[in-house]
């Protein structure tokens, strides 16, 4: 279970890493072309856009396998370690049905709509890079299930605190 967390979250920060670096160029680009040729390049702009749609789903997921997403914890440090193990595998279990029913089922559902429409400068089809929703939410829904096997083995520990240890 810890090597495939390991791999995904590899993954995902190589993947990440590299639209961030393209984001970047593509943004340097942009400015080169508007203000040194005077002819700004419409394409770049576009892209861009939907790069970092993508950093911020593919950053989104490695935040949930991280456990990492914002949450309360004078709420639940007032309970025992028991309820705070169920309710953090209660958070889990939100999280996974949130992933399942708005970026899996409303991924597909988007995704598969907008694949009729063509971006304006790019003229590809706009589906294509919708596809990060359905794609990203099949990476929390793994990501949530290692997160309830390891709650469920070590109690309510964060990677960070896991990495830490």
């Amino acid at each position: 279970m810890k090597k495939l967390r390991n791999v995904l979250t590899s993954l995902l920060n190589i993947l990440a890493g590299a639209s961030l670096i393209a984001m970047v160029a593509l943004t340097c680009w942009q400015v080169f072309t508007r203000y040194i040729l005077q002819n700004p390049s419409p394409w770049s702009e576009e892209l861009v856009a939907y790069l970092f749609a993508w950093a911020s789903l593919l950053g989104a997921s490695i935040i949930t396998g991280e456990r990492g997403h914002m949450n309360i914890p004078i709420v639940t440090d007032h309970f025992t370690p028991g309820i705070q193990k169920l309710l953090a595998i209660f958070g889990e279990l939100i999280a996974f049905a949130f992933s399942l029913i708005i970026l899996v089922y409303g991924g597909i559902k988007i995704t598969s709509l907008a694949m009729g429409q063509m971006t304006s400068a790019l003229g590809v089809a706009v589906g294509v890079f919708y596809v990060v929703m359905p794609l990203c939410g099949i990476l929390n829904m793994i990501y949530t299930v290692l997160n309830i096997v390891d709650i469920s083995k070590n109690g309510v520990i964060t990677a960070q605190e896991e990495k830490e240890a």
